[in-house]
């Protein structure tokens, strides 16, 4: 397989070996070997197969197995979900053995909804309890202290369902974006609540304890908080935790009460998933889709997962024990979004959506028919229930295949896997395989990444590339253009039908999200990760009509974006004035500078000797900058005090740190000089190279928001609360909401 140089990052900085000292001692051939050898068990001829599926570029499995498979951890399992039991024994050994999840590089969901309301009476310490906001917290600050899988903090996902008597409380808990900042939060909605919407009633908050009901109130005001909290922030997001449960293969062994922290793994307390994602964009050649490749590939990747529940390690006895009864893996896609582009289909279409299903059906059917020969060859998984796994999960109708044959083969030999089909998030794998991740639409075209020595580099997505070639209208000014509008629907010389194709997610109309996401979850047995990205114009009652058209269409669930809802909001103060001819124009005056500030100074070596920069924030962000150099006095002191107070003045009149940046990045002095492996070209330099560090680490932290933590082998603070920020902490590069979790295109970081 052909490695881009993005990938080439992304895999020496997340998956490839190192010795004892940190240096690599793997390469594609060697990871993707190790990976084949493990999984098949080093049976040799099942090797040969799985090293020819992962090295076609048309399959990965998720992160875990790719970074464990064959190493010491052996911990292969993205998904995992905890039950939590209303008691103290349960909540504390539950966080335990969510700190040994995170440990090996999983990540866990949990359902509050069992613990009872704040100030209930508990009998046996005649005291009242704490309720589940309170200990939601406990378990963010559990994840805090613990490093998911030695690199970064574990994702968590929180559920609590809508009619708990504290779930008001719960949809505003992250309101206050810097507050359990490694939880997605989500609202486990029933059927009756959304009758009870849709007629305008009453609903009943019923304690979990005693049963009784708390509280009553109109159904319409919980959907409408909800709906505030998503315009003002994007959480909660939404679970049709009924719906899940209608299609519970397994409901003999209990009900589904949470999913993994991005919501697209439905699953039982004390049970995992292992996924893996197919490169739908491989398939396509010069007009043709290659059916057959896919089918081929969909049945070694189906088995290659099913391999991978035997080879895991798994970090818990019971959920050992409950991932073997039941087998779950999840098959789902990325490159949905190449695949438009190369066959000139524009998203916001039929076109599309008829397509969607149809692929999606065509992976499902093969995928569940390999899953049928394995159970002739090795059985059924063993909490197989026939009866009940055909009338439950086996709710597919014809569309272009025969479902008829697959519910007959299953009456007759079983199947292999309870669920087989989930669409995750692909982040880093399709990162791996230059291909769009799920089925998200391109978050944009042409994006900046950094390098070394502040040197920017544009990427630009190949279709795009050579479709502007083929134009003959391709250049360099073009592409930074493209990069500064995000798209391509404002650019006068590119043809509209070229506009139609190349959409970027701001482009789409939330309608057109959700039916995409509905079109996929009809043939995906477990659920979705997408995020619907509405406009920093979106109402609140766009975000309304959004929730209801996916309840209506059959998605599991929903998570919305409104464009800056999480960024921090500065007010300026201005004067209005008016010219000759009455029009009204803006001056705006720089906030004032509060009695007390805080930030951090930084020794940054300069051809002039040693300059410390202090950058400090206010309660809107970075709001002033010193300056000072040794003893120097005179003309290089003068400067440097005036570079220091138009930087303070730009940064409380809300001037954007980057065009900041940007302005004295680069300018140059007769004496250079490297600074920590970076070259400084001048004192102006320096200072902008310092704005730049302080943007990596802090983002758009306010005075209030300074929680830093110093990574283990004394390299530059990472910032562990995320709530806020813009730019990925790692490379400072733009981050974008997608498949449910937050990404960076330039360095693979990712939240989740």
């Amino acid at each position: 397989m052909k490695i881009t140089d993005n990938a080439i990052t992304v895999l020496k900085k997340r998956y490839f070996k190192k010795d004892s000292e940190g240096k690599l001692i793997e390469d594609w051939d060697k990871l993707i070997t190790r990976v084949s050898n493990d999984i098949s068990n080093n049976n040799e001829e099942k090797a040969k197969i799985y090293y020819k599926l992962l090295d076609s570029g048309k399959f990965l499995p998720n992160s875990p197995t790719l970074m464990n498979a064959g190493n010491d951890i052996q911990q292969l399992s993205a998904c995992f979900v905890l039950p939590i039991e209303d008691s103290m024994d349960s909540i504390f050994t539950t966080i335990k053995n969510a700190a040994l999840i995170h440990k090996s590089g999983g990540g866990t969901g949990f359902s509050f909804t069992r613990l009872r309301e704040a100030n209930s009476r508990v009998r046996s310490t005649n005291g009242v309890s704490s309720g589940p906001i309170s200990f939601l917290k406990v378990f963010n600050a559990a994840t805090d202290a613990v490093k998911q899988g030695g690199t970064r903090r574990g994702a968590n996902m929180a559920i609590l369902n809508v009619n708990h008597p504290q779930i008001l409380e719960f949809i505003c808990c992250k309101e206050d974006t810097t507050q359990l900042t490694n939880f997605n939060i989500s609202v486990g909605i029933t059927d009756a609540f959304m009758q009870a919407v849709h007629r305008d009633e009453d609903f009943n908050l019923i304690s979990p304890h005693s049963h009784e009901i708390i509280d009553t109130l109109k159904a319409r005001d919980i959907f409408n908080l909800i709906i505030e909290m998503a315009h003002k922030n994007g959480e909660p997001g939404i679970v049709f935790i009924d719906r899940i449960n209608e299609q519970n293969p397994t409901p003999h062994l209990g009900e589904i009460e949470a999913t993994n922290p991005c919501g697209e793994q439905p699953l039982l307390p004390n049970e995992a998933c292992n996924l893996g994602s197919i490169n739908l964009s491989a398939f396509y050649n010069d007009g043709d889709y290659d059916w057959d490749g896919l089918k081929e590939t969909v049945m070694d990747a189906t088995e290659f997962l099913d391999d991978v529940i035997e080879r895991s390690n798994y970090p818990l006895a019971e959920i050992d024990e409950m991932v073997k009864k039941n087998r779950k893996i999840g098959l789902g896609i990325m490159g949905w979004a190449d695949l438009l582009f190369q066959m000139k289909i524009p998203y916001s279409s039929e076109e599309a959506v008829s397509l969607a299903e149809d692929i999606m059906e065509f992976i499902d059917f093969h995928a569940k028919k390999r899953s049928i020969k394995m159970a002739e060859q090795k059985g059924s998984f063993p909490a197989f229930d026939g009866s009940i796994y055909s009338n439950g999960i086996l709710h597919r109708t014809n569309n272009k295949l025969d479902w008829a044959e697959i519910k007959g083969d299953i009456k007759k030999s079983g199947i292999r896997n309870a669920t087989i089909t989930t669409i995750a998030p692909t982040g880093t794998i399709s990162m791996i395989l230059d291909t769009s991740g799920g089925v998200e639409p391109q978050f944009s075209l042409v994006y900046v990444k950094n390098v070394m020595d502040g040197e920017k580099l544009l990427y630009v997505n190949k279709h795009l590339e050579q479709e502007l070639k083929n134009l003959g209208i391709y250049s360099q000014d073009l592409m930074e253009r493209i990069s500064e509008h995000g798209s391509l629907q404002n650019i006068d010389e590119i043809p509209e039908e070229t506009k139609k194709v190349f959409v970027v997610s701001h482009d789409i109309k939330p309608e057109w999200h959700i039916r995409m996401q509905a079109a996929f979850q009809k043939y995906t047995d477990n659920a979705v990760s997408k995020t619907i990205n509405f406009s920093r114009e979106a109402t609140r009652e766009d975000i309304r009509t959004a929730y209801e058209l996916s309840y209506e269409l059959g998605c599991k669930g929903v998570t919305v974006y409104r464009d800056g809802s999480r960024e921090n909001q500065v007010l300026n103060v201005g004067k209005t004035i008016k010219d000759k001819d009455g029009a009204v124009e803006v001056l705006h005056e720089p906030r004032k500078r509060p009695e007390v500030t805080q930030g951090i100074t930084q020794r940054m070596h300069t051809g002039c000797g040693h300059l410390y920069v202090t950058v400090n924030s206010d309660e809107h962000g970075a709001c002033e900058l010193f300056t000072q150099m040794g003893k120097v006095g005179g003309c290089a002191s003068a400067q440097l005090e005036g570079i220091a107070r138009l930087v303070s003045i730009s940064l409380r009149s809300n001037i954007d740190i980057d065009s900041i940046i940007k302005h004295l990045k680069g300018i140059r002095c007769p004496s250079p000089m490297w600074n920590k492996g970076k070259l400084v070209t001048s004192c102006s330099d320096a200072v902008a190279q310092a704005l730049e560090n302080f943007k990596i680490i802090y983002g758009n932290k306010t005075i209030k928001d300074f929680k830093v933590d110093a990574t283990d082998d004394g390299k530059e603070p990472v910032v562990v609360s995320m709530g806020m920020m813009k730019t990925c902490p790692e490379c400072g590069s733009s981050i974008e909401h997608s498949e449910g979790c937050l990404k960076c295109n330039s360095c693979g970081w990712s939240k989740c």
